[in-house]
């Protein structure tokens, strides 16, 4: 893995790579899974889970549901702002989060709903802006971090992907977000951590990503990118290496673990690089 790890490394020391962080990350400091979420609706909609799924029930479609019947999304919004979160002091113990933070991505993309990136950053001491919707592409600076909330944020219900109306819309891949991804991930490398293949969304956008430098005839010029999977398969490499993303993964039975080893060694090459590259004194 080191020459690829390299490739890597040399992104991130020139400030030419994104992140884009998905739900593994934060349920490695205790976030509550989506089968909390389905439950809770459940209860508040007086449903049987059993008659509507049971264990295979989706929270997108109970979401929808759940919009239909009582009118708009702001009860549950609530719910989740009060429950879908861990304490500061978890963030503040996580070295996966403390990794994210010193790797210093210009720009890190994350289709979580929680603040576990923003507290990290502010329990480290560093700045950053936070984008949710068109109006905050306006606040983004270059020199500070920024953290796009791709399926929205608490603060700004109208812009929380959540309902399966809400994925469906963004299937079509043209909302500002949108728009600001394809032009900040066609000319750098991008990273996936904590996301599971099994995402159709993810795996739509990727393809997406993949179809848009095929389309332009410069498939060859494209930087490269990479997914960090625990437990990565043949069938899913070779998938992801048709659309030309590389599959990076380490030895580890727990994937937290896996992926707080994976963010260390390549924190290590990073400051290397770094090293090297800085001037005699």
């Amino acid at each position: 893995m080191r020459p690829v790890l390299d490739e890597l490394a040399r992104s991130i020391s020139e400030r030419h790579a994104i992140l884009f962080v998905g739900a593994g990350v934060s349920m490695s400091v205790g976030l509550p899974s989506w089968r909390v979420l389905i439950e809770h609706m459940a209860e508040e909609l007086h449903l049987d889970l059993e008659r509507i799924g049971g264990r295979d029930a989706n929270y997108q479609t109970i979401a929808e549901y759940y919009r239909l019947q009582l009118g708009s999304m702001e009860s549950l919004r609530d719910w989740m702002e009060r429950n879908w979160q861990v304490s500061r002091e978890k963030v503040e113990r996580s070295a996966i989060h403390s990794l994210i933070v010193s790797l210093d991505f210009p720009i890190i993309y994350t289709t979580n709903y929680d603040r576990n990136l923003e507290v990290a950053f502010e329990i480290h001491g560093r700045d950053y802006v936070k984008v949710a919707n068109a109006r905050d592409v306006a606040r983004v600076t270059p020199e500070v971090t920024e953290i796009v909330k791709f399926h929205g944020d608490f603060d700004d219900e109208a812009s929380l992907v959540l309902a399966e109306t809400d994925y469906f819309e963004r299937l079509s891949f043209d909302s500002p977000l949108d728009v600001k991804f394809r032009s900040d991930a066609l000319g750098r490398t991008v990273l996936f951590i904590g996301y599971s293949m099994s995402d159709m969304n993810i795996r739509l956008l990727l393809h997406r990503l993949w179809s848009t430098w095929q389309r332009s005839g410069y498939e060859s010029h494209r930087p490269a990118s990479f997914i960090f999977m625990p437990n990565p398969n043949p069938v899913q490499e070779a998938v992801l290496r048709r659309w030309g993303i590389t599959v990076l993964s380490e030895e580890e039975n727990d994937p937290g673990q896996a992926l707080q080893v994976f963010l260390s060694k390549l924190k290590d090459r990073v400051d290397q690089l770094s090293a090297s590259a800085a001037p005699d004194r």
